[in-house]
């Protein structure tokens, strides 16, 4: 019988809360957060500033030379050969200071690059391997849309913080203040004074108008990453939007999303055309002051022509990335912005984590090892418990069933033994190893199990089987698809085992993802195994010879079997009958059957019935309390359909 998809699971529901409240990270702290990664190479990140500096250096001594070049022109010599010689020398100088200015800037890029790629990759396979290590409560409540875009932007945030900041802001404030020192020492303080005055107007206006404008920018980033999640979500469920001719609907979301993020970006373009005018406005200010005092000064004597060009090149070589100071600081806080919703995925708290002192779990391999559930106490959410006082041990080398209805807590079982959660109170122990004491990793690598919904990787049928042992040879790959009985299905394809089998295995029929699934598990080959309804999605004859070759692997491994087909565990040497939560029944098969209680009660249901799953959804119905007319409605649907 197979189990109803779509039934109410309740003990496989998790409260839609987050693993850590919500907390804003200010700029600072971002920015800290990134420091030790881009320090990790302090050799390169301290010749990359001297580079920076040299280009800077150079320049500035553009106009120098300029204005000394001018000044030689409009000077008549005392020999005519001089006029020839000097001018040579500057233009040479001239020269060499662009070159060096260009060459200083690449040989900047060139040693920094390899801190700013490991940075970004550094980080980005921290936060990889932390989701990877947070609790499948986190997974369950995600937005996988939404967070591999936060992901996305946030690594490419890290790129455009270092390329803005280091190179843009910092060389610009850099050749500010040579310039300033300057222009006050050889020149009327008015230079400096009109230069000081428009360049902190200018930053105060770029930096009110931008941290103004910067929550329409957050706003877009949500909005984005919304109906990202909302095109994703509907993609991936591709054939119930079929099923239900729901495609004008899913349209209809999805413009929803793109008409908000539309609006958003209206208001955040309409902005910052105010701030580009106001910037302008203040430089075509500055500019013009300025050249009006150099102009005074050249009629008034006090200035030559040369002084006149270098003041006005100072102006444009100021100004020129000035201009572009309220796309980088936006640029800037974008970045943060971005950076900021990547580092709070790894500020999420890992629900699940290892002991300091936790050790590697030791079983006896090719014997299993005995499971013990002592007193466990579980739930998902404080108000609503789950499990109530199981206690049952299963012997190593032995098979355990637990069977009941949906909602028992079955599949619980498995996930408090993964230790995907942590449980409130009891103990589960492994050959004696509390499981709270030991490493999660080698706890996982002692156990297999066959899910009853197997999702597979995007991938080829081959790698999908191996991955269960990664670097395992094509013989063994081959051997346990042989034990699976689908290798004659595989070489049967055009492309055999490099077959694709499409988004989480959709190009393959159930049947077939659950033989992949007991292929890969035997490749594992685990001390302990798990089979949640393990062939529930293969015609009978391939179930028979499935059971078959399941029984004769579990005889040297320690098995949980959860079940919904009571024929299928009549072999088992202990079957725990649970409801509501809590254990029932226990004893073989025959002597529940003497008991004459729910496991019997099950048992001449399921051989009297034809037709088990509507049976069973009928069951789950009674157990989640359904009111009569629900019940009596689902009655005589059985009825009008099942066969007199």
């Amino acid at each position: 019988m197979r189990r109803n998809a779509s039934s109410s699971i309740s003990s496989n529901i998790t409260p839609a809360v987050n693993d850590s409240p919500k907390v804003t990270r200010s700029d600072w702290t971002t920015v800290k957060t990134l420091l030790p990664y881009l320090w990790a190479y302090k050799w390169r990140v301290l010749l990359a500033l001297i580079f920076l500096v040299g280009a800077k250096l150079a320049n500035v001594g553009v106009p120098l030379i300029l204005k000394q070049l001018i000044d030689r022109l409009t000077i008549t010599p005392a020999h005519p050969a001089a006029m020839l010689v000097l001018p040579l020398g500057l233009l040479v100088g001239y020269g060499a200071l662009r070159l060096s200015t260009t060459l200083f800037t690449e040989l900047r890029e060139f040693v920094f690059a390899k801190v700013t790629q490991r940075a970004v990759r550094t980080i980005a396979l921290k936060v990889f391997r932390h989701l990877h290590a947070l609790s499948l409560r986190f997974h369950l409540n995600r937005q996988t849309g939404g967070m591999t875009r936060d992901i996305e932007r946030g690594t490419r945030g890290i790129s455009s913080l270092v390329s803005y900041a280091l190179f843009s802001i910092f060389p610009t404030l850099l050749e500010i203040s040579l310039v300033l020192i300057y222009l006050s020492t050889h020149y009327d303080i008015w230079f400096s004074l009109i230069t000081a005055v428009a360049l902190v107007s200018y930053i105060t206006f770029t930096i009110l108008v931008t941290e103004w404008r910067t929550h329409f920018r957050r706003t877009m980033n949500e909005l984005d990453s919304k109906a990202s999640t909302k095109a994703i979500d509907s993609l991936l469920n591709y054939e119930t939007v079929k099923y239900f001719g729901n495609e004008n609907y899913e349209a209809r979301r999805y413009d929803e999303g793109l008409q908000s993020y539309e609006v958003a970006a209206v208001k955040s373009q309409t902005t910052l055309s105010l701030l580009n005018t106001g910037q302008s406005l203040i430089i075509a200010s500055a500019v013009t002051l300025i050249l009006w005092r150099a102009t005074q000064g050249v009629i008034d004597g006090k200035m030559s022509l040369g002084d006149l060009v270098l003041v006005n090149t100072f102006m444009i070589q100021l100004y020129i990335p000035l201009n572009f100071l309220g796309v980088l600081y936006r640029e800037i806080k974008q970045s943060l912005a971005d950076m900021e919703k990547l580092f709070s995925l790894l500020d999420q708290h890992r629900e699940v984590a290892d002991q300091d002192d936790a050790k590697a779990l030791h079983i006896d391999h090719g014997k299993g090892g005995t499971i013990q559930f002592s007193q466990v106490n579980f739930s998902y959410e404080t108000n609503r418990q789950i499990l109530f006082d199981i206690d049952f041990t299963i012997a190593t080398g032995t098979t355990t069933a637990v069977v009941g209805h949906s909602g028992s807590g079955k599949s619980t079982l498995s996930r408090l033994l993964f230790r995907f959660y942590d449980i409130q109170s009891g103990s589960i122990h492994i050959d004696g190893q509390e499981i709270r004491s030991i490493t999660q990793s080698s706890l996982r690598n002692a156990i297999g199990i066959v899910p009853q919904d197997t999702v597979l990787f995007n991938d080829s049928i081959e790698y999908n089987i191996a991955y269960g042992k990664p670097g395992a040879s094509r013989e063994e790959v081959i051997a346990v698809a042989r034990a699976a009985y689908i290798h004659e299905f595989i070489e049967s394809l055009p492309d055999g085992y490099a077959t694709p089998v499409g988004e989480r295995g959709l190009k393959l029929s159930g049947g077939e993802k659950q033989r992949v699934a007991i292929a890969r598990t035997l490749l594992k080959n685990p001390s302990i195994m798990i089979f949640d309804e393990a062939t529930s999605a293969l015609d009978s004859k391939s179930e028979q010879m499935i059971q078959m070759q399941l029984k004769e692997i579990a005889k040297t491994r320690t098995s949980l079997v959860i079940a919904h087909r009571l024929s299928t565990i009549i072999d088992a040497e202990q079957i725990l009958v649970m409801d509501k939560g809590r254990i029932v029944e226990r004893g073989t098969h025959q002597q529940l059957l003497a008991q004459a209680g729910a496991y019997s009660q099950m048992w001449e249901r399921q051989q009297n019935r034809p037709d088990e799953s509507e049976d069973d959804e009928l069951d789950d119905q009674l157990s989640d309390g359904l009111n009569n007319e629900q019940l009596n409605r689902g009655l005589n649907t059985r009825n009008e359909t099942t066969p007199a």
